[in-house]
């Protein structure tokens, strides 16, 4: 199954669906927003792409509460199963531990891709290219052996994403 990752779009609703537009083209199944989403009009987006989703509430996000019956809003941490996967959602990383399979947070404007022990550790970047001038989200394919990362990054001025690959070998209890 193939995951888009998106996190800290904050204003950035251009941003925002051309990550969105990237992961869906990209054959993304399942979108997860992790936060700080800033606008509604990023969950109006989400809300009408082909692939059901989920967003976390970030600590900018508090505005939003007000729409949290019209879209798919958790608080974190949230835990959830996709293709037998446990995953643990939230914005703040402040529930590292790796008590779900993969771990998917946000708030640090940083890509992480870790694997510790059984435990994915998962961090898209920022899509709004606050801190720096790339526009980042990730997709993330899982199996029933591995869990292979792909990074999208773009200059905030360009049209086309790159791509880094990573992959780990999944260890299942």
């Amino acid at each position: 199954m193939k995951i888009g990752i998106i996190s800290d779009t904050h204003s950035k609703v251009k941003m925002a669906k051309d990550a969105i537009d990237l992961l869906i083209e990209n054959g993304a199944e399942f979108i997860i927003h992790s936060g700080d989403i800033g606008e509604s009009e990023t969950l109006d987006y989400l809300e009408n792409c082909s692939a059901p989703y989920v967003a976390v509430y970030g600590n900018n996000d508090a505005h939003l509460a007000e729409f949290h019956s019209k879209y798919n809003l958790v608080q974190e941490p949230y835990y959830f199963k996709l293709a037998d996967t446990k995953f643990k959602l939230m914005h703040l990383p402040f529930y590292m531990s790796g008590d779900a399979d993969v771990v998917i947070f946000g708030h640090t404007h940083t890509f992480e891709s870790d694997f510790k022990g059984k435990t994915l550790f998962l961090n898209s970047g920022e899509v709004c290219a606050r801190n720096k001038p790339i526009s980042e989200c990730a997709m993330l394919e899982v199996s029933d052996s591995h869990f292979n990362v792909s990074y999208f990054t773009k200059d905030k001025e360009e049209k086309n994403f790159n791509k880094k690959l990573f992959s780990y070998e999944r260890i299942k209890s």
